[in-house]
């Protein structure tokens, strides 16, 4: 089966057939539908090989640990099974340790998901090359080698819920000129300025930057819209460049590269020469 690029529909047909109607990824974020469709377009186009490939006895063991501890609902095995920290979609926190799980374990697990993976088969489970092992379309992602879960790609009422209180406090934080937005993508520090990327509707992107040492409530000296979102690749780096008269503003996000890469690269160009090189961090909530 192949699901090209464009073909939304078929998509969302996809996860609806799978009960991931709730999955953040289906959301009209234009940029997580961008991610969306980039995953299918690796994953799926060669569906019918991966799960033809025949997985080695130590990987279907590892599928079968993880499968066990969902259909007895060991939430202290299943603790012991995750990759930590388990991120959450910005801006719920990430999940740093045993501890944390077992207390927000039903925030992310609900009863539909660990259902869906307690009652999973193995052939439902395939591997896809250095990404790891997924569940169905990715629902949930385990480690090829260790057969610990990296991802979970889904949101629960709860978090669906939480998640937008916590939009809706952090744009009361905010200077009143930017309080208008769809949804938050990133918040950086560089060595000299504080950023904010926020999506205001689809494939419009709005950049703020402050000097480092002044808050979000404060007025911001530049605000730029209109970023362009570009993928970089199959690793899930992207560029979301905003320009302004002869100046570009360029934001890439570095997911996959060497172990000191930062998270973050902001580059300024004057006339199509760089300017300005920062690397930065995202910030966590």
């Amino acid at each position: 089966m192949r699901v090209e690029l464009n073909d939304k529909a078929k998509i969302k047909k996809i996860y609806k057939q799978y009960n991931l109607a709730k999955n953040p990824l289906i959301k009209d974020s234009s940029l997580q539908m961008k991610s969306l469709l980039l995953v299918f377009s690796l994953l799926i186009c060669n569906l019918t090989y991966a799960q033809n490939q025949k997985l080695a006895a130590y990987k279907i063991a590892n599928i079968n640990k993880v499968i066990a501890a969902f259909k007895q609902k060991d939430i202290g095995r299943i603790s012991k099974l995750i990759n930590y920290p388990l991120r959450r979609e910005y801006p719920i926190p990430e999940i740093k340790n045993e501890k944390e799980f077992k207390l927000r374990f039903k925030q992310v697990f609900d009863d539909s998901l660990v259902r869906m993976i307690g009652l999973s088969k193995t052939k439902q489970w395939s591997e896809a090359g250095w990404r790891g092992i997924m569940l169905e379309y990715g629902i949930v992602w385990i480690d090829s080698y260790d057969g610990k879960i990296t991802a979970v790609n889904y949101q629960s009422d709860y978090e669906k819920k939480w998640r937008l209180d916590l939009i809706k406090k952090e744009k009361a934080s905010l200077h009143s000129s930017l309080q208008q937005f769809e949804s938050p993508l990133y918040k950086i520090k560089t060595k000299n300025y504080l950023i904010r990327i926020d999506e205001l509707s689809g494939n419009n992107y709005r950049y703020a930057s402050w000097k480092i040492d002044k808050s979000e409530s404060s007025q911001p000296e530049i605000v730029l819209s209109n970023g362009q979102f570009e993928s970089l690749g199959s690793g899930g780096n992207h560029v979301i460049t905003f320009t302004n008269n002869n100046f570009k503003y360029l934001v890439y996000r570095n997911i996959i590269g060497e172990d000191n890469s930062p998270d973050i690269t902001l580059e300024v160009e004057k006339d199509g020469e760089v300017i300005l090189n920062e690397g930065g961090r995202l910030v966590k909530p």
